[in-house]
């Protein structure tokens, strides 16, 4: 489902002529198989959000392949990329990413919008993912109005309503109390076992770790050898 072949990324910060080149990720190769949960884990500073950002095509590398789905998204420029991303990636954020103006309705309604769906099917398709996910009572709330609990449902709402097959999560659990925590995780689980979403998740904590098929540990921008576990 995902592939990530010998890809190496690095930062150059300075004006130009003057530039220093800072390396991020060292030729980091691994797979995601379709409706596993992998998990990312490494110190701050290791390379883990850049890969995130590297597989969602929001950057791209300065080395190296990755495909998703079966596309060779690499290749892809900035407007094919996002068109493929409304329709095979889903993202769940740690700050939420909602927007406050909007309601919980219209928030998971938006993605529905850009793809041109008409009014009548995205209010059939907003108001049972917004059922799937226990929120039917809330989705005239404001994001303000809501728990941390209730916003992240909202977001995976969000990140569901396309029905994508990948769903890129960084540090879902980050903004969360252990208890919603918990919830959370039992979700994305669920998510997992019925509707064979495949999960790429970066993350700090040991406990969300522990969910995935497969732990990959990244240090320095390299893959810790021997810590792609199962």
């Amino acid at each position: 489902m995902i592939t990530v072949h010998n890809v190496s990324h690095d930062f150059e910060i300075g004006k130009k002529g003057r530039q220093t080149i800072f390396p991020v990720l060292k030729d980091i190769s691994f797979t995601v198989n379709k409706g596993e949960i992998v998990t990312i884990v490494g110190r701050s500073g290791s390379g883990k959000s850049t890969l995130l950002n590297l597989i969602s095509g929001f950057i791209r590398p300065k080395q190296g392949e990755i495909s998703i789905n079966g596309v060779i998204v690499s290749n892809l420029n900035e407007s094919k990329f996002a068109d493929f991303r409304i329709e095979n990636i889903g993202f769940i954020f740690q700050s939420f990413q909602l927007i406050p103006s909007m309601t919980a309705y219209q928030n998971v309604e938006l993605p529905l919008i850009l793809k041109g769906i008409s009014e009548a099917a995205r209010r059939k398709m907003t108001e049972e993912m917004l059922a799937k996910v226990g929120l039917s009572d809330y989705q005239d709330h404001y994001p303000g109005e809501l728990s941390g609990g209730q916003q992240q449902r909202v977001s995976i709402a969000r990140a569901l309503i396309v029905n994508p097959p990948v769903i890129l999560a960084d540090e879902p659990t980050g903004s969360l109390d252990s208890e919603t925590e918990e919830d959370l995780l039992q979700f994305i689980l669920q998510l997992n076992r019925d509707l064979g979403i495949t999960f790429l998740i970066i993350t700090h904590d040991d406990k969300v770790a522990k969910i995935g098929n497969r732990t990959i540990e990244l240090k320095d921008g390299q893959i810790v050898e021997g810590m792609i576990a199962s």
